[in-house]
């Protein structure tokens, strides 16, 4: 850390840290979809690299679970079976309602603040045509949301997620009928923190995830949204 007042060098962003963030966000829009085979070479092209940080970040993401590695064969984007789609959205449960609980320990007025400009961009998404840019400003809000507890650990959880979740949203976005639905469940996550509501806040995130299972898992029998 450099004294106040001192200029040091801007710390730039390595080529694999690079490359793994580019590759990470292909996974997540499906441009690398599930089961899909990391070839080497035809990587490197694509990305104008050399093969050694490409390696370096492919195996980043191996450890980051969202990339397997098959003995013989070589690097692929993992595939989420219903398990562990039950298994994301178990862990998101849980690590969003410890987040509301921390946020009502705190000013509940700024969380209500901070949430108004991610709510908005999905008002004007779902009115939109794009699809994938809801889904875009459905995640930032429960990033946001996370963040507002104000605990490393949970933000720590919740972004070993995002990958996956995201995985898990390109496919809710076919199933999506009314777009304006899934902003009158963020506008009651909202509302509930506005008025203090523990179990209401409780209840409404249970119901979202167990909204976005009944869409994802086909044996998992939707249950009625909360008005």
């Amino acid at each position: 850390m450099s004294r106040r007042g001192e200029i040091s060098p801007v710390a730039r962003e390595s080529t694999a840290s690079y490359i793994a963030r580019e590759l990470r966000t292909a996974i997540m829009y499906g441009t690398l979809p599930p089961g899909a085979q990391l070839g080497e070479a035809a990587l490197a092209a694509q990305l104008k690299v050399s093969r050694g940080p490409l390696r370096e970040a492919m195996q980043r993401l191996v450890q980051e679970g969202i990339v397997r590695s098959e003995p013989n064969r070589g690097l692929f984007v993992i595939e989420l079976d219903d398990d562990d789609i039950r298994d994301v959205y178990l862990a998101r449960s849980a690590i969003e309602r410890a987040a509301v609980r921390a946020i009502l320990q705190r000013d509940t007025d700024k969380a209500v603040a901070a949430l108004h400009e991610p709510l908005r961009q999905m008002v004007e998404a779902a009115d939109g045509p794009d699809l994938r840019a809801l889904s875009d400003a459905d995640l930032a809000f429960h990033e946001v949301l996370v963040d507002l507890a104000q605990s490393p650990r949970l933000r720590r959880m919740h972004q070993t997620l995002l990958v996956e979740t995201r995985m898990c949203m390109a496919e809710l976005e076919r199933t999506y009928q009314r777009p304006e639905g899934v902003v009158d469940e963020h506008r009651g996550i909202v509302e509930a923190l506005r008025s203090r509501d523990a179990q209401r806040l409780d209840e409404i995130i249970t119901a979202h995830m167990d909204d976005a299972l009944a869409r994802l898992v086909s044996d998992n029998q939707p249950k009625p949204m909360l008005t």
